[in-house]
Order: structure tokens, then sequence, then C-alpha cells
């Protein structure tokens, strides 16, 4: 086993064993419960952790917390060619008939 990430973001913890799941990495969160005694004992030590399973995906995991870390990508507004509709910057499709949002 390989600690990965730690975090006192209990939710980022989460969203990130998801992430590596979602590619077939096997994980487990550790002190998950712990993050409430904060105060109490010092917060290094009950912050929440990402542990691998198995040390073999430690690069692709390293390659998927990185891209976690990078700001996403904002896309301006824009008009579907095809029906016309005004669209917000995070749709890649418009969601009244469909047509991808062209490429720039």
């Amino acid at each position: 086993m390989h600690l990965l990430y730690s975090s006192l973001k209990l939710l980022e913890i989460h969203h990130l064993k998801n992430l590596l799941e979602a590619e077939g990495i096997r994980c487990q969160i550790r002190n998950e419960l712990l993050s409430r005694l904060a105060g109490e004992i010092p917060f290094t030590e009950c912050a929440p952790e990402l542990w691998l399973l198995d040390e073999r995906d430690l690069e692709q995991a390293r390659r998927i917390v990185a891209d976690f870390g990078r700001a996403a990508v904002v896309h301006p507004p824009w008009q579907c060619p095809h029906c016309g509709e005004a669209l917000e910057g995070q749709f890649s499709a418009c969601w009244h008939c469909g047509t991808a949002r062209a490429q720039a």
C-alpha cells in the first residue's frame, strides 16, 4: 500500500477516490473519522488520507491527481450553429438539438 494524497477536505478525498476507481485503480480512505478530533489532536495527524492498494498503479494515480489539481478550462458562451440556441461555455453540445460545439 502507498499513501497517495492527504487533505483536510474530505469531499476532495472522496472525489479523488471516485476518479481513481473509475480508472480501475483500487484505493482506500484512512483517517476519515479522525478529522472530527482536529483541535484535540494535531490536525496534521488526523487529516484524511487516500491510499493505493496496489503500488503498480502509482504512476497512473499520480497523473490523475495532477490533472485533478489543474484549473478547469473555461469556455466562453456560444451559439449553436444548427438551431441558434444560446449556451453557456461549460456545455460541449446543444441541449436543444444535440449539435456539438465547434472546436476552436
